[in-house]
């Protein structure tokens, strides 16, 4: 009899198990109604697509005007959502067209939004006449100008009241902050002179330095000298045996215990190149690699170099918020060699980056070479990193990028080639391969540091990967102690300071951080502080703000200006967009590669800094920057591709 009780008592426990867990699973379905890779977010902040449209619409309603014309076939919606994988999925071509980026996105340039434009001698109000004269394709008559400039956007001119001039006089959007009623250009004599003295923006491109470039008359005594060596078919180990790795002092000694060696060896080589006039010591002596300008990169947050995106108002946003080390974006070193002046722009530096380097990208010994000579030569930067992780088509096919990681021979002679011309650390960024089962960067790091490579950055994911599943912190970790004595940065995924703390865990020398600085450039505070930052939507505002007026100082205050301002600003936009508020969150921290769900802000801007319309980032470009023009389009350069 207590065996039949006991058996009921069991079946009725299981039916209760089963009835709440039943009810459990039916009440998250239909109270939370998260999909798998969506973001929990609390029950009383979601909403629909509809219902938060139509929010963003009611506060725009009360507002005059509708605003430039758009075009009704613009691509201004929210991104699609990713399509499960199936067996019968369609077309793979169709599939590959989606991925990565808009390419066919339409492209206006930003003088094309001034039908008529001043003549920049007019604008510096220069003495001297027009050069072009009649011929000069700008207008030369003030006040036709301003019947056709487009209305100041404000009353205060960010430029006029921190350097005391803005150069762009009449043609600047906030000119009657710093225009007489004769239409002179005003100048703050004192807060000018303080502005003279203080270089804010290094690394500008010199006219006579770029005329050279063009003419082919900059010589590259170094990157020849090593050139000639993998041409007569050495091998570059011959010159950077272990010795070279020592001190002058060990050196000598070494020297002294073997003979007259030296003294032969000098008799019987000839000069690589015939010199004119005097000869330096800087002629006749190298700099070994411990004489090198050191760099201290442990335990330190660094901004990667980030396309498009890590331009330097940018990195000036990052290094507020605790950003130790910042790159300059990926510049290609054909450009650089031709003397483009806006690949050349990329290498800028402003004051507040006291530890900054340049990324170059390039698939040959004899171009990335006479690059880093060049730029050894002509600008100040703390470091220099080979671009060894760049996943497109168009630098991978020739050989760049990820290509490299697969070209050991090429790979080896650009990293001794480089560093036998500069004076500061060579780094590199890899992936960990090519393909997306099939890892290399172990077998690559052993190389990288015989080759002297100061600093290694892994990202844990594949060329083939993109962005697309989680970056692998393990096979990190497994790199970094393969890496030791040289410091290994990991890179990938790191959105809070608890993926920090455990990406620390894995051993890494540091940590380098892409889009987690793009969705909240506040990170690097967090990271540091150990916490969560819920910070409001009017901070955030403040930090679009600043954007504004770091972009107006770098690119101009002109129409020109303004619009260059602008489109950075909405390129950051469709990654900032993607952040979810800490105080809305179901449960913390969120994960980069989870989508937002529709959800309420807890005030207007909160909601519609959540909108992935282009339309809602354009509103908010207004508010800083007044409204567009007439002609204006805009579309994201990248799409979402890392959500689950």
């Amino acid at each position: 009899m207590s065996s039949v009780v006991i058996g009921y008592l069991l079946v009725y426990c299981l039916l209760s198990i089963i009835r709440d867990c039943v009810c459990f699973t039916v009440r998250m379905e239909t109270a939370v109604d998260v999909e798998k890779g969506t973001a929990a977010i609390k029950q009383q902040f979601l909403t629909s697509k509809e219902k938060f449209h139509e929010f963003l619409e009611s506060g725009r309603s009360g507002e005059k005007g509708d605003g430039p014309d758009k075009d009704p076939e613009e691509p201004s919606e929210e991104p699609e959502k990713k399509r499960m994988k199936l067996d019968n999925d369609g077309d793979r071509k169709e599939k590959k067209r989606m991925r990565g980026q808009n390419k066919c996105r339409p492209h206006v340039k930003p003088q094309s939004y001034e039908d008529k434009r001043l003549c920049p001698s007019i604008i510096q109000e220069r003495e001297t006449k027009c050069f072009y004269g009649a011929k000069c394709r700008f207008i030369h008559d003030v006040s036709e100008y301003m019947s056709t400039k487009a209305e100041d956007l404000g009353e205060q001119c960010y430029l006029y009241n921190n350097f005391g001039k803005c150069q762009y006089g009449l043609t600047c959007r906030f000119a009657k902050a710093h225009t007489s009623p004769d239409l002179k250009n005003l100048v703050n004599e004192d807060l000018y002179k303080q502005a003279c003295d203080k270089e804010t923006v290094r690394n500008n491109l010199d006219k006579d330095l770029q005329k050279r470039l063009r003419k082919k008359q900059v010589p590259f005594t170094g990157a020849d000298a090593y050139l000639k060596t993998i041409s007569r078919g050495k091998k570059p180990e011959e010159k950077s045996t272990d010795k070279t790795d020592e001190c002058p002092a060990v050196k000598e000694e070494n020297h002294n215990s073997s003979g007259e060696t030296t003294a032969d060896n000098q008799q019987t080589q000839d000069p690589p190149v015939k010199t004119i006039g005097p000869i330096t010591d800087a002629d006749i002596i190298k700099l070994r690699p411990c004489e090198k300008k050191q760099v201290d990169f442990r335990d330190k947050l660094y901004l990667a170099p980030l396309t498009t995106c890590g331009n330097l108002p940018f990195r000036r946003i990052c290094k507020r918020f605790g950003a130790d080390i910042t790159c300059g974006e990926m510049a290609m070193c054909t450009n650089l060699l031709q003397g483009q002046a806006s690949e050349w722009a990329l290498l800028k530096r402003h004051q507040s980056e006291d530890l900054f380097g340049v990324q170059l990208e390039g698939c040959f010994p004899d171009t990335m070479t006479r690059c880093a000579e060049l730029l050894n030569q002509n600008i100040d930067v703390d470091f220099v990193d080979i671009n060894s992780g760049c996943p497109i088509d168009l630098v991978y096919k020739k050989g760049g990028g990820c290509g490299l990681m697969t070209r050991t021979s090429k790979f080896e002679q650009i990293v001794r080639g480089m560093n036998s011309v500069l004076d500061v650390p060579l780094t590199v960024k890899i992936r960990t391969g090519v393909h997306q089962n099939s890892n290399i960067a172990h077998k690559l790091i052993p190389e990288l540091k015989k080759w002297g490579v100061s600093l290694i950055t892994l990202h844990g994911r594949s060329r083939e990967q993109r962005y697309t599943k989680l970056a692998d912190w393990e096979y990190i970790h497994t790199c970094s102690n393969i890496a030791a004595p040289v410091p290994l940065f990991g890179n990938g995924d790191i959105l809070s300071y608890e993926d920090a703390m455990k990406a620390r865990e894995t051993g890494v020398s540091g940590l380098m951080v892409a889009r987690g600085a793009l969705f909240k450039p506040w990170l690097f505070t967090e990271i540091k502080e150990n916490r969560h930052w819920d910070i409001s939507s009017s901070e955030r505002l403040d930090i679009l703000r600043d954007f504004t007026n770091y972009g107006l100082e770098h690119w101009g205050s002109d129409t020109q200006g303004v619009e260059k301002t602008r489109n950075f600003m909405l390129e950051w936009l469709s990654f900032l967009c993607r952040y979810i508020p800490v105080g809305l969150l179901e449960k913390l921290p969120q994960k980069i590669n989870e989508r937002p769900p529709f959800y309420m802000g807890r005030d207007y801007m909160e909601t519609l800094m959540a909108s992935q319309h282009v339309g809602d980032w354009i509103k908010i470009s207004e508010t800083l920057l007044g409204p567009v023009p007439k002609n204006f389009s805009f579309l994201p350069k990248h799409k979402a591709n890392a959500y689950k």
